[in-house]
């Protein structure tokens, strides 16, 4: 079952943010910080998640932080000082993704962005030919029916709302540069990064009329715990000159990008899709 854990301080310097109260879902009247937008974040706890509840609050907006763990996010909210909600659950769990919008709901009253980040590797990386039904399916309940199904609890209560009073409205979509670049031995991951590619293009289509923006961000290889393990491995493609930037990405380099897009920096655009890997995949001979 999902757990809602309540930590919520001003973003430090901003005393006087405070300024009303409305009705949450459960009937008690709860703090509003008036003119601020709301946004949801999923796999919050750590890494690219970690690095955009962060961005996202130094941009003004209040935060929704969804994860299965707990004390991270505490640590987090500590750290940061910000206007952030916590929801403990999987987001694979199709039947909870209510309880995550109306988190942001209860809390502020409205619904301005959703990071769908959370998702999860192969369980074992090897030979395609031996990618068993268990890993294939972890792949696809999170990377892929997780992202589409809160998208679209996302985007009804954002429809509901109606225009967002001149606020950009988002969902964004955290993928992989293997929605395109073919990994043989994970081939259950690149299959549900590429699905939920399209799951970008298909909201971005479907809410384009309403004014809310779909993107796809496509991360190379950023230092995260799910790099950790093969750390030596992608060490070796950098010093090798497979990424022409020479580095390792950063949390934070994709987490920029997500920003810019809840801000609604990229006008006139419909299922943009933005590769962060450092030119990792840009074709070369």
């Amino acid at each position: 079952m999902t757990q809602f854990i309540e930590d919520r301080v001003v973003m430090r310097g901003s005393p006087s943010l405070l300024v009303g109260f409305h009705k949450g879902l459960n009937g008690t009247m709860t703090a509003n910080v008036a003119g601020r937008p709301v946004a949801i974040v999923t796999g919050a706890a750590r890494g690219i998640g970690r690095a955009c509840v962060v961005a996202l609050a130094e941009a003004g907006f209040q935060v929704v932080a969804h994860d299965r763990e707990g004390e991270e996010e505490r640590e987090l909210l500590r750290a940061l000082g910000a206007e952030v909600r916590v929801v403990q659950g999987d987001v694979a769990d199709l039947g909870r993704h209510g309880e995550i919008v109306d988190a942001a709901i209860a809390a502020w009253g409205r619904l301005d962005c959703l990071v769908n980040n959370a998702g999860v590797g192969a369980m074992r990386r090897g030979d395609l030919l031996d990618v068993t039904p268990e890993s294939f399916d972890r792949c696809m309940g999170v990377n892929t029916r997780g992202v589409f199904f809160l998208s679209q609890a996302a985007a009804r209560r954002m429809l509901e709302q109606g225009g967002g009073g001149g606020q950009h409205r988002s969902i964004i979509n955290i993928t992989s540069s293997n929605a395109a670049a073919v990994s043989v031995s994970r081939g259950e991951y690149c299959v549900s990064k590429c699905a939920s590619s399209m799951t970008t293009t298909l909201f971005a289509v479907r809410l384009a009329e309403a004014g809310i923006g779909v993107y796809e961000v496509r991360p190379g290889i950023i230092e995260t715990d799910m790099t950790r393990p093969v750390k030596e491995r992608y060490d070796a493609l950098i010093a090798g000159g497979g990424v022409p930037m020479g580095r390792w990405g950063k949390p934070e380099d994709v987490a920029a990008v997500v920003r810019a897009m809840a801000e609604g920096k990229l006008p006139y655009t419909v299922g943009e899709a933005v590769t962060v890997d450092g030119g990792l995949t840009v074709p070369r001979f």
